[in-house]
């Protein structure tokens, strides 16, 4: 996969977050649902433990638990700081402060980490990465893809994220991608382009507003459905 765990920072999301982000109803929470880039992120687990069906696929699940454990400890308290230094770049609403933020990502990381030795003999946790991804067409009915694509706009250019989406959408009927903005809290200098490209070959794309912002701006998924 050609990257070492010490240049990675995990940091998982909540369940609660990503019903949230990916405005998921009831009936979306019942389907195959492929969750890319993944990481340590709490919603396999509890989706899981819900009865729902879900695969996570992301490069650090070459790594062991207690290797992504040991990482996550070197790495946690930085995230912080960072986040406390640039607090003004946040909305905090839902959560309610930087502590309540550390509360929140260790309690979905420690349940990930918890479930993550099981859902790797289960086929939950799959090694892999976009944009090329070793499951069959149509195996899953939902992809989610949490801050990773348009989040890197500067480290990967517009055909990449093009070939990400339709590979996502190539495993699954509909992807849905947030959130649109690139690092610095800028929209992301791809989405334009990226829609456009996917429309003129067929995709039905929507941006839509969701009941979910922490970066200031950042409340908004792009929905890719394949048209039949």
């Amino acid at each position: 996969m050609g990257f070492k765990l010490d240049q990675v920072v995990p940091w998982g999301r909540s369940y609660e977050e990503y019903v949230s982000m990916f405005g998921l109803s009831a009936a979306d929470l019942k389907k195959r649902i492929l969750g890319c880039g993944d990481g340590p992120a709490g919603f396999n687990a509890e989706l899981t433990r819900g009865g729902g069906h879900v695969v996570s696929v992301d490069p650090v699940y070459q790594f062991s638990a207690d290797a992504i454990k040991r990482r996550i400890e070197e790495t946690s308290a930085t995230v912080l700081d960072q986040t406390r230094k640039n607090q003004t770049e946040f909305v905090w609403r839902a959560i309610k402060n930087v502590e309540e933020l550390g509360r929140v990502r260790m309690a979905a990381m420690e349940r990930f980490l918890e479930d993550y030795p099981r859902g790797r003999r289960q086929g939950r946790y799959v090694l892999g990465d976009l944009p090329a991804l070793a499951f069959a067409d149509d195996a899953f009915e939902l992809a989610l893809c949490s801050h990773f694509l348009f989040l890197y706009s500067e480290h990967f250019d517009a055909d990449f994220h093009f070939r990400s989406i339709v590979e996502l959408c190539r495993v699954a009927g509909e992807a849905r991608i947030f959130p649109l903005l690139e690092l610095g809290a800028r929209k992301s200098r791809h989405v334009d382009p990226v829609v456009s490209a996917l429309e003129v070959d067929g995709y039905e794309c929507r941006i839509e507003t969701v009941d979910y912002e922490f970066q200031k701006g950042g409340d908004q998924m792009l929905s890719v459905k394949r048209r039949r």
